[in-house]
């Protein structure tokens, strides 16, 4: 029914620029996740299916023809109605495959797939909803890096409470290596990635457009700052236009690229709870911050804690106990203690009146040039140093708590 070309030296050219070196056999997977990507809406089970069953590039010529071969309904679990439905709602998207390849080689966005090694393990528990394919700006490592992972999320009309629990958990958890995944909106996730930014943690943003396209676009600044020194992440393709479906399918990925999920501020009917229930789904562990019992904007933190198997989150070493439990005690029990002193160290190393380089701070405190940033980062958090134009200064005054709730 397609002229399509699934070879490997059209899977190349059409790829230039938006994968990594491979063979030819990688090439030709790549090419034909890359069309999926473009045909299917995120979490098609059908698809998902049928890939994991024939393979993205047996699944794919499948798809584009009208054939009724009883062996691939059997070999998929499908019934023969499910693929004919797939190929009506498949088949009409085929001719935007080659400006959406041409959309993320002119943006630098690149192409990752389960056979890479930067592949994500963790979004394979989602199952036949599992993305075929991501799309990334940014350090595409940091998705397969084997350091644990937390998801904080939350109101977008957030209070002053809910952003400085965010900010706060967010940089006790970049700064201890911990990478911050949430969604860029306004409100909890943006505070969460700021605060991650400070702390020079990796925090990866997840869409639910394509990654070229800044959504809020009054987040533009942040998701080109997170590009930069993170990762900004989706399964739809470039050009792909945000919905409210595809926010709610995004969550699912949020929820299953981390080891645990962390809602702070949520109203009753919040999109955070569709996340922590994806994660629940999945077997993955659910921690909620609590909030005042008249706040609407915490309705939903508290039905969470109320009705599911949440765990209440009251600072950052519940937040760890929280991750470390599902990545096997990865964190050291005894960091948050030998951090506080970590950060008297740099106090001590900052001056009240003259402006100090990271570089200069570092040596006096004895910290490499990464250390000395996420705490310097922590510490303007806290309101105990200042960055000015020359360099960091300490603020005088009594140092407030680093929790205050």
């Amino acid at each position: 029914m397609s002229a399509l070309v699934l070879d490997a030296g059209t899977s190349r050219r059409e790829l230039a620029g938006v994968i990594a070196p491979g063979d030819d056999a990688h090439a030709l997977a790549a090419y034909a996740r890359s069309i999926w990507a473009v045909l299917v809406e995120p979490g098609d089970r059908v698809a998902g299916e049928l890939v994991r069953a024939l393979g993205p590039v047996a699944a794919l010529r499948v798809a584009l023809t009208d054939s009724r071969d009883p062996g691939h309904v059997s070999e998929a679990g499908l019934t023969a109605d499910e693929i004919g439905a797939g190929r009506r709602r498949w088949q009409p998207r085929l001719g935007a495959v080659a400006s959406t390849l041409a959309n993320a080689r002119r943006a630098g966005v690149r192409l990752v797939i389960p056979e890479d090694r930067e592949w994500p393990a963790r979004v394979d528990d989602l199952g036949p909803f599992a993305p075929l394919c991501l799309w990334v700006r940014g350090e595409v490592g940091l998705l397969a890096a084997p350091r644990p992972a937390v998801a904080i999320v939350g109101a977008r009309a957030a209070s002053g409470y809910g952003e400085h629990v965010a900010a706060e958990l967010a940089a006790e958890a970049g700064a201890a290596g911990i990478a911050v995944y949430s969604g860029a909106a306004y409100g909890i996730d943006a505070a969460a990635h700021r605060a991650a930014l400070s702390a020079v943690g990796p925090t990866i943003a997840v869409m639910a457009g394509g990654v070229e396209r800044a959504y809020p676009s009054g987040n533009r600044d942040l998701i080109d700052r997170i590009a930069r020194a993170g990762a900004v992440v989706a399964e739809v393709p470039c050009g792909t236009a945000p919905t409210k479906h595809r926010f709610l399918a995004r969550n699912r990925l949020i929820a299953a690229l981390s080891d645990g999920t962390v809602v702070v501020e949520a109203g009753w009917r919040s999109g955070s709870l569709n996340t922590a229930h994806h994660a629940q789904a999945i077997g993955r562990p659910v921690g909620v911050v609590p909030g005042p019992i008249t706040s609407a904007s915490s309705r939903g933190c508290h039905r969470l804690l109320r009705e599911g198997d949440a765990v209440c989150i009251t600072g950052i070493d519940d937040m760890r106990d929280l991750v470390g439990a599902s990545v096997g005690g990865a964190l050291d029990a005894g960091a948050t203690d030998a951090y506080t002193g970590e950060r008297t160290r740099v106090l001590d190393a900052l001056s009240l009146r003259s402006p100090r380089s990271t570089e200069d701070i570092a040596q006096r405190a004895g910290f490499s040039l990464d250390e000395a940033a996420a705490l310097l980062g922590l510490l303007e958090l806290e309101g105990r140093a200042e960055r000015r134009e020359r360099g960091w200064v300490g603020v005088g005054g009594m140092a407030r708590p680093a929790m205050l709730w």
